[in-house]
């Protein structure tokens, strides 16, 4: 299987020398790297050639590197059932960069490419319909970037005075992580409120006995 996908890699890498940054296979699957400028061309090909014939689209996810200055990868995820092959296809783009939209090759992108909009702010140009489609109409920022709070910045309620749905700014009775006591993952290394009393009772039975 791994020599067969490396002959693949190489059959894209000389169809589209022009195109294709790289090529590397990782357990049992092939990844191509491209220009984010030549993704239409290349997802066409991959789609449309007679070696190929990748006419599924499973999927289009985003991946965060914030210390990069391309800082997302776009990952494409195609099946081609007559070959029964699968292949990534990646590119990278700025955070202010647009990616072109897939929706012209395959129409399942339009779905993928608001989720990875919604989820990590990438930008999908000439998108027929490009909305968020996971989180509230009125969410701010994207929350699987990486400097995204955990605690995200709004909390949305239902208001019975109001009668509707209210967004309120997070408000925590302490900072995140903030704690008195030692974290459980390294040991307890502090006696505890209570537990002087279980000490106490352990020495009296060591006593009598």
């Amino acid at each position: 299987m791994d020599e067969a996908l490396k002959d693949l890699g190489d059959y894209i890498a000389a169809a589209l020398p022009q195109d294709v940054n790289g090529i590397h296979t990782a357990n049992g699957q092939l990844e191509v790297s491209v220009r984010a400028d030549a993704i239409i061309k290349v997802l066409t090909f991959l789609r449309d050639d007679s070696n190929c014939l990748f006419k599924v689209l499973i999927d289009i996810c985003g991946v965060d590197y914030p210390e990069r200055a391309e800082r997302f990868d776009v990952v494409y995820a195609l099946l081609s059932m007559s070959q029964n092959q699968r292949v990534r296809v990646k590119l990278s783009v700025g955070e202010d960069v647009p990616v072109p939209t897939a929706t012209t090759v395959y129409s399942a992108a339009g779905w993928f490419e608001r989720e990875t909009w919604d989820m990590y702010g990438i930008y999908f140009a000439d998108h027929p319909d490009l909305r968020r489609i996971l989180t509230d109409y009125g969410f701010e920022g994207h929350p699987m970037r990486k400097d995204f709070p955990l605690t995200g910045r709004v909390e949305v309620r239902y208001d019975e005075t109001q009668k509707r749905v209210v967004y309120d700014p997070v408000k925590l009775t302490q900072d995140f992580r903030s704690f008195d006591f030692l974290s459980p993952w390294e040991g307890m290394n502090e006696i505890l409120p209570g537990d002087e009393k279980a000490s106490a009772d352990e020495e009296e039975g060591a006593e009598g006995a």
